[in-house]
């Protein structure tokens, strides 16, 4: 398994490289360097001296990718890109283009993130799993058909008319819980009550619809056969055995998720006005700031990839059949 791992950590960083490398073209594609200098002093009326210094204060007045002009190897690290990405690889952050520290924001930022989207994962597969498990269990009656036709529809509904709807009904008419002024401490909970039940709530469509199918795949097997003859009951069955053996796809269909876990969520975020690492992207993009860009896009692949990792390793814990080599 050792072999195995190394291996895996290997092909991550490869991984790694290609993403910030493919960042970095992506957001160089659309913008330049005179784009980010008058959007940060000023607008369009700005006098081409005042680009010229914005670009060498931070360091963009060099080549993308490749330095003519220089001699040696600093063709290649005498540009923005080794200067500005290449960096990530050894764990510096560095600053924002407004000058904060990038990974002092990220400690901070990070919490409310996790505050907000650790119990929306957490409770959504729980919700997810048990709402699943009752479509098989009433398998062939009307309150299985209700409750697929109900997670249709809720799959085709945008998950903006969830935050907008919840908004208006439970702060603005209710008035039960604050949908601004995030606050930590207890105070917070309240303010997350209804974001999180919205992120729950917002997941049931598609992902039910996906356990369910992975269950019914699993109900007419021979092992299922077996435990219903020994006795058991459908409900024993149902979470004791066909659970445990399609875990192993809900472990997969969940791997996408651990990056919000510190990322947050973008949307959420911003409508809710919760100060974490999902807000913090957003206003990157909007403020074409390329250090902030870069480094959360790195962070985000950095979690996934250790979310594959450990995915691989819960594989053998969920099913001791499976032997990493």
């Amino acid at each position: 398994m050792i072999r195995y791992l190394l291996r895996r950590i290997g092909y991550g960083f490869l991984i790694l490289i290609g993403v910030n490398l493919l960042t970095f073209m992506l957001f160089f594609t659309v913008n330049t360097p005179d784009d980010m200098a008058r959007l940060n002093i000023g607008g369009k009326r700005v006098t081409a001296e005042a680009i010229q210094n914005w670009k060498e204060e931070h360091g963009y007045d060099k080549p993308l990718l490749w330095n003519e002009k220089a001699k040696g190897s600093d063709k290649l690290t005498d540009t923005i890109f080794w200067q500005h990405s290449a960096r990530l690889m050894v764990g510096d952050l560095g600053a924002s283009d407004a000058g904060r520290d990038i990974a002092y924001e990220i400690k901070n930022r990070m919490w409310p993130s996790v505050a907000l989207a650790f119990p929306t994962f957490l409770l959504g597969v729980f919700v997810i799993v048990v709402f699943s498990l009752g479509l098989v269990f009433f398998r062939h009656t009307k309150l299985e058909i209700g409750g697929v036709v109900f997670a249709i529809v809720m799959m085709s509904v945008s998950s903006l008319f969830y935050i907008i709807f919840g908004q208006w009904l439970f702060s603005k008419v209710l008035r039960l819980v604050p949908i601004s002024g995030f606050e930590t401490g207890t105070a917070m909970i309240s303010f997350l009550i209804l974001p999180i039940a919205i992120g729950v709530f917002s997941r049931i469509g598609g992902d039910a619809l996906l356990y369910r199918s992975m269950f019914l795949g699993e109900i007419n097997k021979d092992y299922v056969r077996t435990a219903r003859a020994k006795g058991l009951s459908e409900t024993a069955v149902l979470f004791k055995h066909v659970l445990r053996n399609a875990s192993l796809p809900i472990l997969t269909s969940t791997v996408a998720v651990l990056p919000m876990l510190f990322l947050g969520s973008l949307v959420m975020e911003s409508f809710f006005g919760i100060p974490g690492l999902g807000s913090f992207t957003i206003d990157a993009i909007n403020a074409q700031d390329f250090a902030i860009v870069r480094t959360m896009v790195f962070v985000g692949t950095v979690l996934y990839v250790i979310g594959l990792i450990l995915t691989d390793v819960a594989y053998t814990i969920a099913d001791p059949r499976i032997r990493l080599k």
